[in-house]
Order: structure tokens, then sequence, then C-alpha cells
């Protein structure tokens, strides 16, 4: 993802987009699902992970994972 590819994160969940100046706050959650889509992971490959590392269900974790994609966008990252 060329837009998340520029953005500074770290293991705290701290965002910074060095081009616009904007930084904001992600959830462990959020981090799992950032990192992964920046390394080019599948929307349902994130999903199973969210699975694996939460109690969430299935249709819960897509939901988030469409969810987080779609504040992305907002924020016009993505």
């Amino acid at each position: 993802m060329p837009q998340l590819a520029h953005l500074a994160i770290n293991d705290e969940g701290f965002v910074f987009d060095p081009t616009r100046g904007d930084s904001f706050q992600v959830s462990p959650t959020g981090l799992l699902i950032l990192v992964a889509l920046r390394s080019g992971k599948a929307d349902e490959e994130i999903a199973h992970s969210l699975v694996e590392n939460y109690e969430v269900s299935l249709e819960d974790a897509q939901r988030d994972v469409t969810d987080f994609r779609a504040n992305l966008k907002h924020l016009g990252l993505m």
C-alpha cells in the first residue's frame, strides 16, 4: 500500500504521517490490522490473524478489518 508505506508506526500504536504532519493512536487490534495492510496481506488473512490473537469471531474480525479500512480511506490514507 503506497499511501501507508510512508507512515511511521511504533510498537505502542502511535502513527505519524510525515507528509501531512498528522498523527494518531491505534489500539493493539488497529496496529495489527495496519501493519498487515502495509505488508500487503488480504483482508481475509488479516481477519484470521485477529481470530488467532484475540477472542473474536471471524465475522466480527472481518467487520473490524472492513471498518478499519474505511477509516483509513476517510483519513485519505488508502
